[in-house]
């Protein structure tokens, strides 16, 4: 493990990039501004270890960055409606940064915070943050903490907890855009959900309410297929939300995606309900990445896993509310190899 200076914000802020490795081969770079994964580099069986995740060359793409590469989102990941929020009776109105939608934690999001550094090793970093009461229009103070960890041979694992003086909403997730063989467009990497249902989404890409069934529809991958649309449809993107089959609490595998020529694979594992599935269709190519050149359209996919999208305005879905006393933890593991 080493720290890095990797930038200074606005108002003069040190921002540290941390370097992690692990004794397969396995590299990490983590940053202390929107606690963002901004390199994964994994072995490839008879291969070269490969770089699986997008990442800009500088600070200036991060402070730049309105699609969320590799970052923590939060205080809600995803969409809220209206910015609307109620709990116990009592309305709040949240921050619009999406038209008149609340995207992935507002304005001021998590992802747009500088972090601390709490705990490091060779192999682990964990960063802090304080989220103020009222940030973005949330109740409550809330201690934020997420913890990397290089596991062998290719896995990244993600931890993250958050407590509160006060009842609020809390659904983070990790927004990384991944591709598993350089030059393929994400559309052509295959992809399997562990999953039978989904959230139709509003033109706003709010949740309806409702969770469907994937037979017939093009969200269908519980059967491992290329992502493109089966229907042919060029024009078609995904971002949506796959609710994940599981039987009880703890990791379940809820995802499968293949490099095209097979070279590679990874899997997720997660303790979340859902799987926002997006597949970078937004990406432009505004900012270096790692790899000196632009993300293009289809550069990369995220699979996020978190609480439901819209939850506190969806009363089928389960609650996204923390209360005092209770920790909210999530863990997700990208299994490579």
């Amino acid at each position: 493990m080493s720290i890095h200076f990797f930038g200074r914000l606005p108002d003069g802020t040190a921002i540290s990039e941390i370097r992690l490795a692990n004794a397969s081969g396995a590299t990490a770079s983590v940053l202390t501004f929107g606690a963002a994964l901004r390199d994964l580099v994994v072995p490839v069986e008879g291969g070269e270890p490969r770089r699986v995740v997008l990442g800009f060359e500088t600070l200036d793409g991060y402070l730049e960055n309105n699609r969320y590469l590799g970052v923590t989102a939060g205080r809600h990941a995803s969409r809220i409606g209206d910015g609307h929020l109620a709990i116990d009776g009592k309305e709040y109105q949240l921050s619009l940064n999406e038209g008149g939608v609340h995207l992935h934690g507002g304005v001021t999001g998590f992802s747009r915070k500088p972090w601390h550094i709490l705990e490091s090793d060779e192999e682990s970093v964990t960063l802090g943050l304080i989220s103020p009461d009222g940030d973005d229009g949330y109740p409550g103070e809330l201690d934020v903490r997420c913890t990397y960890r290089l596991l062998a041979p290719g896995t990244i694992h993600i931890t993250l907890t958050a407590t509160t003086d006060a009842p609020t909403v809390v659904s983070l997730a990790n927004h990384s855009y991944f591709s598993l063989l350089p030059g393929a467009t994400s559309r052509e990497h295959k992809l399997q959900f562990a999953a039978s249902g989904y959230t139709p989404f509003s033109p706003a890409l709010v949740p309806s309410g409702e969770i469907a069934d994937v037979a017939g529809t093009p969200y269908d991958f519980r059967t491992i297929r290329p992502i493109a649309d089966p229907a042919g449809d060029a024009g078609f993107d995904y971002d949506c939300c796959l609710v994940v089959d599981r039987d009880g609490e703890g990791l379940v595998r809820a995802a499968r995606l293949e490099a095209p020529d097979g070279s590679l694979a990874m899997e997720v594992h997660t303790t979340e309900p859902c799987i926002v599935f997006y597949d970078g269709a937004g990406l432009a190519p505004d900012w270096r990445g790692l790899d000196g050149v632009g993300h293009q359209a289809h550069a990369g996919l995220c699979l996020e896993p978190m609480r439901f999208p819209d939850s506190p305005n969806q009363p089928t879905f389960p609650s996204a509310i923390l209360r005092p006393g209770e920790i909210y933890r999530q863990v997700t593991e990208y299994r490579f190899g």
